[in-house]
């Protein structure tokens, strides 16, 4: 069963703590694929919005405009400091290993390092390489963390997307194992909820990323949406991200539309003020009977990486 909690106590401001005692906000923007010469704009009006978290990676090609607009941000709004935002990009698979990865950060600095500093997260973007790829690259950036003044570029935290049980079980029983993924960033929505993954996260300390949970917009028209749409009067695209955000993940809301930025985020809160307690001082809610109709324990609809679940992955 799914949480069916029907109200958490979140604001725009709210954030969660990663188990290397960090804190990342709730609310992240995502830049899947935002095309190129659109996404310094679309950065900056999200933080303008009000995000505080841009999720971008090496394949989406637009990490270093996603930098410049937090920067351009920065320069225009002088009391949010660079420590206020957090950006999190992604190593391909064509970099997994230990040299390429190195290689890879290398020029994910030579893009964003002039304008960001750091860089908050990078995650192995997926598992589907081999097992000595994939460890080779985690050694890379476990060291890349043990020593921020490595002379690539700071990172924060490290963490993996769309692994598996088997691919964390496999970091853990790695003899060279001494950083934790402090997130796993995978497909989740009402018909993708991954009770099995959850449990294995929550027991680990791992949290969860919740990329498309808006469905990449396949499932706005499903009858069952838009009966519970009709039905509570909650716009659907409220609905989904509040199911999201009551199942505990980390939400990253997609869309290339200026206008959407803001009602996407618009379905959290705002904080009463600037004082840090009160920034955890808000409701978010959905009726049970929605969060009932919502429930799929058993739902495995893949609707990303052309149907093929990737947590599934064997080398």
């Amino acid at each position: 069963m799914s949480n069916l909690t029907s109200s958490i106590q979140l604001t725009k401001k709210s954030t969660y703590k990663l188990n290397n005692g960090l804190h990342i906000p709730v609310a992240g923007y995502g830049a899947y694929l935002l095309p190129k010469g659109k996404a310094k704009a679309l950065t900056y009006q999200a933080l303008k919005d009000g995000y505080r978290h841009i999720d971008s990676a090496v394949y989406y090609r637009n990490q270093e405009e996603c930098a410049e607009g937090i920067a351009e941000f920065l320069k225009d709004y002088p009391h949010v400091k660079r420590e206020d935002i957090w950006f999190t990009t992604k190593i391909t698979n064509e970099a997994h290993g230990y040299e390429p990865t190195l290689e890879q950060v290398q020029d994910i600095a030579d893009l964003v390092k002039k304008h960001i500093q750091y860089v908050d997260l990078i995650l192995l973007h997926s598992p589907k390489t081999s097992k000595a790829l994939r460890l080779g690259s985690w050694k890379a950036l476990q060291e890349l963390v043990e020593n921020p003044n490595n002379k690539i570029i700071p990172v924060k935290s490290i963490g993996v997307s769309n692994f598996g049980v088997s691919h964390i079980d496999e970091l853990f029983a790695w003899e060279g194992f001494k950083i934790k993924p402090v997130v796993n960033q995978v497909e989740l929505h009402p018909w993708l909820p991954r009770l099995d993954l959850r449990e294995y996260s929550y027991k680990h300390d791992i949290l969860l990323e919740a990329y498309s949970p808006l469905t990449q917009g396949y499932k706005l028209d499903d009858p069952e949406l838009l009966s519970l749409e009709k039905k509570s009067g909650i716009p659907k695209i409220e609905i989904l991200l509040k199911w999201s955000y009551l199942q505990g993940f980390i939400v990253l809301a997609k869309t290339e539309k200026f206008e959407r930025i803001k009602q996407n985020l618009d379905v959290l809160p705002d904080a009463k003020d600037d004082d840090e307690e009160s920034a955890n001082l808000g409701v978010v809610s959905l009726p049970l009977d929605v969060l009932e109709a919502l429930d799929k324990p058993e739902s495995k609809e893949v609707l990303t990486w052309g149907g093929q679940d990737p947590t599934l992955y064997k080398d």
